[in-house]
């Protein structure tokens, strides 16, 4: 009995198990006061890094992402999952690629990720992502200029899905 105990808790899913320490995270990083950099967290390992100009088109010119180091929202969201997983799960790319390694989920809870952007035909068209923390309410890397926060859900447009590793 012992070892068929032992067989089936070992095969259960952990993940669900990690929710609560993608939220803790999230709080300790919104502490921090890191700042928004386009392409910021995609070096080789996840994390705050310089980021890119290319492909850039926010508000503040010329382009302050080459000399700053900071997150962008993919990469926020990359590092998070990567420090609660101990790898990096998410894997390098923006929020396109990101959203393909999740699957959709109807009843959210903390720890899942919330996508934004455009359904089209037959797959998701993403151009933003945070951490859900619950209460309709995320932590994310909003824009350039600004730090990462927390924000209601609905301060953003083109709200796509809740979506699970």
């Amino acid at each position: 009995m012992a070892l068929l105990l032992l067989a089936v808790t070992a095969s259960a899913p952990v993940k669900r198990y990690v929710l609560p320490r993608i939220v803790a995270l999230a709080y300790e990083i919104e502490q921090r006061g890191i700042v928004y950099s386009w392409g910021g967290g995609h070096a080789e390992r996840p994390g705050p890094s310089t980021g890119t100009c290319l492909g850039y088109t926010g508000r503040i010119k010329p382009c302050p992402a080459t000399r700053t180091r900071g997150l962008d929202c993919s990469g926020l969201t990359r590092w998070v999952y990567a420090l609660a997983h101990g790898a990096d799960v998410l894997g390098p790319g923006n929020t396109d690629d990101h959203v393909r390694r999740m699957r959709e989920v109807r009843s959210p809870v903390p720890g899942d990720l919330v996508y934004f952007g455009k359904r089209a035909k037959e797959r998701l068209r993403t151009r933003h992502v945070g951490i859900y923390l619950g209460g309709e309410r995320m932590l994310h890397a909003p824009e350039t200029g600004a730090t990462v926060r927390v924000d209601d859900i609905a301060r953003v447009r083109g709200f796509l899905g809740f979506y699970r590793y």
